[in-house]
């Protein structure tokens, strides 16, 4: 059982930035994938970013590359989201999720196995 726990949401004005922190109980940390997905108000849950057990693969969605950077440190069980640039069209609720499946970075939510709560970014023009 693995439990994550968001933070780091906010208000900020265009342009600017975010760090989002997900930390993780447990410790097998470094063998789960990590995941970050977004859901604004009336649209399906989307993939944002993934990372490997061990950090050395990523990969983003094609929205958000270049502006956010996902990243992880296995001794704080604690994977990140750096957001810069922001945009209007970048708020939503952000939930991070582990996935201990097959060690490729996967996209679709159903095959992530632990979710967050949630935490709210909301980037006004």
């Amino acid at each position: 059982q693995v439990q994550l726990v968001e933070s780091g949401g906010g208000l900020v004005q265009a342009g600017g930035s975010l760090r989002l922190s997900c930390a993780a109980s447990g410790r097998t940390f470094s063998n789960y994938a990590m995941g970050w997905f977004r859901q604004a108000p009336g649209n399906v849950r989307e993939f944002v970013a993934a990372i490997s057990g061990s950090g050395g693969r990523t990969y983003y969605t094609d929205s958000v590359k270049g502006r956010f950077t996902i990243s992880r440190d296995n001794a704080k069980n604690t994977v990140y989201l750096q957001m810069n640039s922001l945009k209007p069209d970048d708020t939503a609720v952000y939930t991070c999720a582990a996935d201990r499946g097959s060690g490729y970075l996967r996209t679709s939510p159903t095959v992530y196995d632990y979710w967050g709560q949630g935490t709210q970014v909301t980037v006004s023009s």
